[in-house]
């Protein structure tokens, strides 16, 4: 499977000089499986350059077809969902999934932001694509082709988020964003849903010190996205989901920190980047 980061900051855009080299974009990662099948995990503004990427093949067409999974629905997750080129095209297919209880609940919440007193569309039924809405079952899988996927609830401040862990061509990718542990760290439960990933992408909001100052935000620092990946005995890690205010030379500091911590810890093994935007990994 190919891994491809479109937006990879938290809370809202923030493009400038400063972020040049990493991004400016929320959240948007997309997913190519061997067998052409495409998998989009959460809608932030980087779905916008994702939808404009798509439309020079079969969605341009009106052909196209794949599985949006929703973390939460948090603006920074969702506010690219009206922006989304393939969506306005007749034809293309989309399955959108999230954690609502039911999906009624998941479409009010994102038929919110197309109200007419904010978007001039109003409605994702007048957007042209057959787009269906799916609350995640309670045995929490869900199958796109021969993708096995699974969610785990995570905690996120007075709320709750999704992870998803995707198992497909022999490979397994691990999105684990907006989590903000117990000061215990990850628990039992969430350690064996990422254990052994090819990759796990993970919440990197703050440094140690600034998350500290913040924990009512209920997102991680370095700290727990090193724990968790050594935990689960990962492969891989992607720190993503950066504060607004980290600058590229920030983020430079937070993969070479997170470099000293996993050496540190045990996971001299795993590998450590920063997602930025364009980055494609080949799993």
């Amino acid at each position: 499977m190919d891994v491809t980061f479109w937006g990879v900051r938290g809370s809202i855009p923030s493009p400038g000089p400063a972020t040049v080299r990493y991004g400016g974009n929320t959240s948007c990662v997309s997913v190519r499986l061997l067998d052409g099948e495409t998998l989009i995990i959460d809608c932030g503004t980087g779905a916008r350059n994702l939808g404009i990427s798509l439309l020079r093949g079969d969605f341009g067409k009106g052909e196209g077809s794949a599985t949006v999974l929703l973390s939460h629905a948090h603006w920074d997750h969702i506010q690219g969902f009206p922006f989304f080129g393939p969506f306005y095209v007749p034809g293309n297919r989309f399955t959108v999934v999230g954690g609502s209880h039911n999906s009624e609940l998941l479409e009010r919440v994102l038929e919110r932001q197309m109200a007419a007193q904010f978007f001039p569309v109003q409605s994702y039924r007048n957007m042209g694509a057959h787009i269906e809405m799916r609350a995640v079952s309670e045995d929490r899988e869900v199958r796109a082709g021969k993708a096995r996927i699974t969610a785990h609830p995570n905690p996120h401040g007075p709320t709750e988020v999704l992870a998803y862990r995707i198992e497909a061509d022999g490979k397994s990718l691990v999105y684990a964003s907006d989590v903000g542990y117990e000061l215990g760290g990850p628990p039992e439960a969430t350690v064996a849903a990422y254990r052994g990933a090819d990759l796990l992408i993970h919440d990197c909001t703050f440094t140690p010190e600034d998350r500290a100052q913040r924990m009512n935000r209920g997102l991680s620092s370095l700290d727990d996205a090193v724990e968790a990946a050594v935990r689960a005995q990962v492969k891989r890690l992607a720190l993503f989901h950066y504060d607004q205010d980290y600058s590229d030379r920030d983020v430079d500091d937070l993969v070479r920190r997170g470099r000293r911590l996993l050496d540190e810890r045990g996971g001299k093994g795993i590998e450590i980047l920063g997602a930025a935007e364009g980055l494609t990994l080949a799993l």
